[in-house]
């Protein structure tokens, strides 16, 4: 099997067993230690994630390693699902940038 190839499947399981558990890149990279960029990098085939990094990712989806690597071609593009899953990315980051300003408003005050 050729290595672009067992890229594009491990980057379909990852986006499939995200969406199973309703989960954005964010959540994700959150629950394995990595950035959501490089989450981004490897759904898309584009990097190659080290077997510890794969670990992670394996052990935040609740699945085995190998699951990973299943050639199963189940996941489609849908506009809908990548707008709403933006939407809930980008609200959580406007969350958490408000608690940290709030934080440091509140530190500020209390010197």
């Amino acid at each position: 099997m050729a290595r672009k190839q067992l890229r594009t499947i491990l980057g379909l399981n990852l986006k499939k067993y995200r969406r199973i558990r309703n989960w954005s890149q964010l959540e994700l990279s959150e629950k394995a230690d990595i950035s959501m960029n490089f989450l981004s990098e490897i759904e898309r085939g584009n990097k190659w994630p080290y077997p510890d990094t794969l670990q992670n990712l394996a052990a935040a989806l609740d699945v085995e390693v190998y699951e990973l690597f299943k050639d199963e071609r189940a996941v489609e593009n849908d506009d809908e699902d990548y707008r709403n899953r933006f939407s809930k990315d980008l609200t959580i980051a406007i969350e958490q940038a408000v608690k940290k300003a709030v934080h440091s408003v509140e530190k500020q005050y209390r010197k």
